[in-house]
């Protein structure tokens, strides 16, 4: 029985991939480069900044990789919440999930100082459940660690969290620490990802279809 939900955020809650992209044209510019489309790059987003560069960068060596992530980061922390905004169904599901008194909670390898500001912009600071971030535990997804520091911070058994998210270590993390899982197919992953994720994971083509899992109608895990 699944008695809570916990959430990637970039892919799955928050369709962050304008803002991303943005501090990546931001980069390109100072090199004369030209921006390139947000839908070139998006399926790159889930892979953190270092991937973000390595898709839209010229290829470098590692201390010009290293200067690119902290221009990056120095720009995308004061430019995190221009255009991003949850996916269409977001905000009805967690909804919801409060009607239901069924807990929510974000499981995200984004640093804290970047993900509680966008927490708080985006207004679940009060309803949420449980952060969990890339340094709030010793281990990054696709490790467990950060779900079953999340499901400790709900009170609730690992088996009986649902742990939803666009990329293969979001599923990961949640089959090996034993929770259920559900791959957001409207999220960021491509189709190669996707093709390693299909059979892992309950596959959810909207954020509403989480209601399905929890009614016992989905596909199981």
């Amino acid at each position: 029985m699944i008695k809570a939900v916990l959430f990637d955020l970039d892919g799955t809650l928050l369709d962050s991939a304008p803002d991303l992209i943005a501090t990546l044209n931001h980069l390109r510019a100072d090199l004369g480069l030209a921006a390139m489309p947000v839908d070139d790059l998006r399926h790159f987003v889930s892979r953190g900044a270092i991937g973000l560069i390595k898709a839209g960068m010229p290829p470098c060596d590692d201390e010009t990789l290293a200067q690119w992530r902290a221009s990056f980061l120095a720009h995308y922390e004061e430019n995190s919440f221009i255009h991003s905004r949850p996916f269409d169904g977001v905000e009805l599901l967690l909804s919801e999930l409060a009607s239901r008194d069924i807990p929510w909670g974000i499981v995200t390898n984004k640093m804290e100082y970047l993900s509680f500001p966008i927490i708080e912009k985006a207004g679940w600071t009060s309803s949420v459940s449980a952060v969990v971030c890339g340094d709030t535990v010793e281990n990054s997804k696709p490790h467990p660690e950060p779900v079953l520091a999340a499901c400790q911070k709900i009170g609730i058994a690992p088996e009986n969290a649902l742990m939803v998210g666009d990329d293969l270590r979001d599923i990961e993390a949640g089959r090996r620490a034993g929770s259920q899982t559900a791959f957001a197919l409207y999220g960021y992953a491509d189709s190669e990802s996707q093709s390693d994720i299909i059979g892992n994971a309950a596959l959810i083509n909207s954020p509403q279809e989480v209601l399905d899992l929890l009614n016992g109608s989905g596909p199981g895990t």
